[in-house]
Parts: structure tokens; sequence; C-alpha cells
């Protein structure tokens, strides 16, 4: 870890999300399993640092894996497995990078006198700064901290916290008021949000548009949306992203699981859903970043997410580029106006 970064008590990504002319961009991970021995996870650390050494990324993403069989009838695919502590698997990796790392937190068991303890643990043990409350994924289940209190609760921590939320289009989809929702949240306290996987370009293009146009309406700044993709490079996985509440279209299902390289496929269309979002919002001066992660630990697909990284990122940085040419040549003709 720097010096630099060992005497900046604050988040550095508060400073860079305010610049909406410029991406900031993530690789999404979950701590190791907690089978996995605890002198292990440093080793395992050290690998995905490899593997991401040569990409130029803001910032990683450690997720807090909570068992969610309570949202869906339907079997998990793959077995659920707890893990070692995100805030400890944080801690390596922005010791290890020297990069910020966006913790999240499942509020849903505890309590607020525990979690109040949990953040100040997390600060001065862990130097965790930036981080995302996750709520219930099932309104069946019992909440002991609904994630209200947990975002207040937050607030009144005596540590300055760079907080975010989650932004589930799906949602949207079905309910029509997420936009309400991220507007809410950031009255809490929440300065960014960050996307489910995308594999509905629809469905985030209506969300995004929705809240762009509310935010205009309600005289607020938009705060900065992070969008997920995940490479699918098999059937099973593909059963795992729905399973997880991922809205997969039939039509984008059959031809990732009928195509000769499902992987590849699958992140031809990714590619595609970003230049399709970046089209549909343009207008509307949205701060957006990205985060790539891959649902399993499949070499095939952990490899399959760098290249999306590569791929999405290259995208993401050509429309900023287009879009802060817009905004001169705009500026330029209201000085011009001005002028006149």
């Amino acid at each position: 870890m720097s010096e630099q970064y060992q005497s900046t008590p604050e988040s550095e990504l508060r400073v860079r999300y305010n610049d909406i002319t410029r991406g900031v961009y993530f690789i999404g991970t979950t701590p190791p399993k907690t089978s996995t021995p605890i002198e292990d996870v440093e080793g395992i650390a050290d690998r995905l640092v490899d593997r991401i050494r040569d990409l130029a990324i803001d910032g990683l993403i450690v997720y807090d894996i909570q068992d969610e069989a309570s949202r869906t009838n339907k079997p998990r695919p793959f077995p659920f497995k707890s893990t070692h502590d995100p805030r400890h698997y944080s801690s390596l990796l922005n010791k290890k990078t020297d990069r910020p790392v966006i913790t999240y937190k499942s509020v849903v068991q505890s309590e607020t006198e525990a979690f109040d303890e949990w953040l100040n643990e997390a600060w001065d043990e862990y130097r965790v700064r930036d981080m995302v409350l996750v709520g219930s994924p099932s309104a069946k289940n019992d909440v002991s901290l609904p994630l209200s209190k947990a975002y207040q609760t937050l607030a009144e921590n005596r540590n300055d916290f760079f907080t975010g939320g989650i932004m589930i289009a799906e949602r949207h989809a079905k309910k029509g008021n997420e936009h309400e929702r991220l507007i809410e949240k950031y009255k809490q306290g929440c300065n960014f949000f960050i996307s489910q996987a995308i594999y509905d370009t629809q469905a985030t293009i209506d969300i995004l548009t929705r809240y762009a146009i509310e935010c205009k309406e309600q005289g607020l700044k938009p705060q900065r949306i992070i969008l997920t993709f995940s490479p699918c490079g098999s059937a099973k996985t593909l059963e795992f992203i729905e399973w997880l509440g991922v809205s997969v279209p039939e039509a984008t299902s059959l031809r990732i699981l009928n195509a000769e390289n499902p992987l590849h496929e699958s992140i031809k269309m990714c590619c595609n859903s970003l230049n399709q979002i970046l089209d549909a919002v343009v207008e509307y001066d949205l701060p957006l970043g990205l985060n790539i992660e891959s649902l399993t630990n499949r070499k095939e697909e952990i490899d399959g997410s760098i290249l999306l990284y590569k791929l999405l990122r290259s995208s993401m940085d050509s429309h900023l580029a287009k879009h802060e040419f817009r905004l001169l040549k705009r500026k330029a003709r209201a000085n011009k106006l001005a002028s006149a």
C-alpha cells in the first residue's frame, strides 16, 4: 500500500465520481469459500491480482454472498457455500492493488448496534471506505434490520463511508418504481448505484431513462450508475444467472445456448447491449461506470470476463469521448449566442 493512500482517510472514489465525462471501471469478485483455509486466502487474492495486473481499473468490488433460496422456489444450480469475511478480502485486494475496493454488506440478519460495531471495525481494522448495502432478497424473510434503518445507522456512524446501493432493472420492469427507489436511496445517503448483471437491454434502458427524466424534473443531480456485465459459457451458468433473478429474454438465451461457442456469443451480446444502452441514454448526461464479473470459478469464464472488460471499457471510453465533444460544441454554441 502506498504512503499516499495511507495518508488519505476518505474515499478516493468520491472525487472520481464527480466527473461525468469519465467512466469508472471495476472488476467484481467474491471472497473465497470458508472451506478454504485462511492461510490460503492471500494466495487466491494474488492470483486474481495477477489476472488483472494489466487492466486499467479504478477499483474492485467484493460481494457479500448470501443464500437467496427464499427468493425463488427453483433449486439453486450451484450449492450455496458461505465465504470468508468480505472486509478481510477487500483489505487484501486494496493492499495488493493500491486501488479502492467497494465492499458489499448484507444487513438482513444484523441488529442496529451490531451493525454499527461492524462498520467501525470495517473502517478501523480493514480500511473499508466504500460500501454497498444489500437488503433482503425476499419479502418473506424475517428482517432484523430493514435496509432503510441500515442506511440511517450508516449515516449516523462516526465514519464517513462513501455509500452505494443496488439498481434492479427487473424490479422496474415488474413494478415500474425503481427510479423512485433510487431517488429515495440517494436521500438516505447513496451516491452511486450498481446494477445486477445485464442481459435484458431494454429493461436497463427503461430504468436509466426514467431515472434521468425524474431527476431532471425534481432538479436532482443523477448519481453514478455502474452497469454490471458477466459472460456466460454454459447452460449451467445461464441457469444460475436466471436463478439470481436476472432477466434473460428467450431470444438471448437461445442465441447463447445454440451458438458454436456460447461464451463468445455471450461476450458479443454484452458488447452489443452496452452500445445500445449508451446510444439510448446519451442525451441524459448520466454518469456511468462498468463492473465486469464472472459468476463461476470456471477458468474459461474468468478469462472471458477479462476479455469482456477490455472490450466494454473500449466502447465506453469511445462513447464518453464523443459525448465530451458534443458537450464542448454545445457550450461553444451557447457562448456564441450569448456574445451575439
